[in-house]
């Protein structure tokens, strides 16, 4: 058996520019996501209101999902992902000038917050090719033996972002307000784009430069429920995020149940991630790949005991602690799906693949959070909580129960496998 590097991945240069790229990047995208909740429920003291930011995410995310995947297998990857950057760029500084109080003293709080959703929904078409743009540009950074260690770097890159972005955007709120907190986003957008810059453009791999649209669509979603592991992860991880994030309704905790203000919103928003980065950065050095269906299932199983401890919880460091480990199984889970996603999707559908990907798992984070916004509407805001994390311990329960070749997945034969053929 070959011998785990941890840093197999990070000796190719261009790779560590690709994680400081995507670093700055995600953290931009997650402290605007954060600061647009806080000021949105500020503004309304609605839940709803919540839920309709991560709408109009989802609708567009969603609507131009296989149509982005298409023409990421169809174009030049560095090119496309400078684009994305750009579009982001444009969104966030948006967002800066309708924060700015001479702007905003006379406009009405109805057109604030249509101009507010305008934007988030430019964002999710944005976001549409984003995903599989960045999915398709690591693997022609790094060769085939490396994938699975520089899916878990790339992972925990994401997830340390997703950790400091909110974490940020809470402390920065409380310090210097909306609106500078929005300029500090668009900063970071500006380094993306600067540490993408070391990347060079790569070759196209897809044979069918041309296809039919129609064509070029159909086989990716053929492919992706023909192949019954990759199906069958992203399809328990979209339920699981679905009826078990809480995230959306933290604004709600931090300013009306726990009282604990923006400092402890951003504490509570950056938990999990705080749990994920650990358990990522472990995954490094100590394989998830042996029995990682089992591990998968446990895992999230282990993530809606979590939810449901925060729902009940009136006491803040209890919630933080709660939060912090549905993190840590969350990253489990993480890890091994983008290892699946990795080792058995062909370079000439990466993109199809990953959009697919990105309409069950993640635009299941802004359904979820409209979701969790209409149920705290119609049964309160615990009782929501308690609901979703109970539902994904049936899904978790049932999938298990009807799946026992999902339940056997062992991912270690096919890492082994890529690496001999090296």
């Amino acid at each position: 058996m070959t011998k785990n590097d941890p840093y197999e991945a990070l000796r190719y240069t261009e790779f560590k520019f690709f994680l400081l790229m995507r670093f700055a990047m995600v953290f931009a995208w997650s402290m605007q996501f954060v600061i647009i909740e806080w000021e949105v429920y500020k503004l309304t003291k609605d839940p709803l209101s919540l839920g309709i930011i991560g709408l109009m995410e989802i609708i567009p995310a969603v609507g131009m999902a296989l149509f982005a995947g298409h023409i990421v297998d169809q174009k030049e990857k560095k090119s496309l992902l400078v684009k994305c950057i750009l579009g982001f760029s444009v969104v966030s500084f948006g967002l800066f000038l309708i924060t700015v109080p001479s702007i905003t003293k006379d406009l009405s709080l109805q057109t604030i917050l249509y101009v507010v959703y305008a934007l988030v929904f430019f964002g999710g078409l944005v976001r549409a090719f984003i995903g599989p743009t960045v999915f398709s540009l690591v693997s022609l950074i790094v060769p085939k033996k490396a994938y699975a260690n520089a899916s878990t770097w790339s992972s925990s890159i994401w997830q340390m972002a997703a950790m400091f972005g909110p974490a940020v955007a809470g402390f920065s709120i409380s310090l210097f307000g909306v609106h500078w907190s929005m300029c500090l986003v668009f900063a970071f957008s500006l380094f993306a784009l600067l540490f993408l810059t070391k990347i060079e453009k790569k070759p196209i791999l897809n044979p069918k430069i041309g296809e039919p649209i129609f064509q070029s669509l159909s086989e990716g979603v053929k492919f992706v429920f023909k192949n019954k592991t990759i199906l069958g992860s992203i399809s328990l991880d979209m339920i699981a995020v679905l009826f078990g994030g809480a995230m959306a309704l933290l604004p709600i905790f931090a300013q009306d149940i726990l009282k604990v203000g923006s400092e402890g919103f951003g504490i509570l928003r950056a938990a999990p991630a705080v749990g994920s980065v650990i358990t990522m950065i472990l995954s490094a050095y100590i394989s998830l790949n042996k029995k990682a269906g089992i591990k998968l299932l446990a895992a999230i199983f282990l993530f809606g005991v979590c939810i449901i401890i925060f729902g009940l919880s009136t006491y803040f460091w209890v919630s933080v602690l709660a939060m912090f480990f549905s993190g840590v199984f969350d990253g489990v889970s993480v890890v091994i799906r983008n290892t699946i996603l990795q080792l058995h999707t062909p370079d000439n559908m990466r993109g199809r693949v990953s959009s697919v990907n990105s309409i069950f798992v993640g635009s299941s984070n802004e359904l979820g959070a409209f979701e969790s916004g209409l149920t705290a509407k119609i049964m309160g805001t615990v009782p929501a909580v308690v609901f979703g994390g109970t539902m994904t311990l049936i899904t978790v329960a049932f999938t298990g129960f009807i799946s026992p070749s999902f339940r056997n997945l062992d991912l270690a034969k096919d890492v082994e496998a890529l690496k001999s053929e090296e």
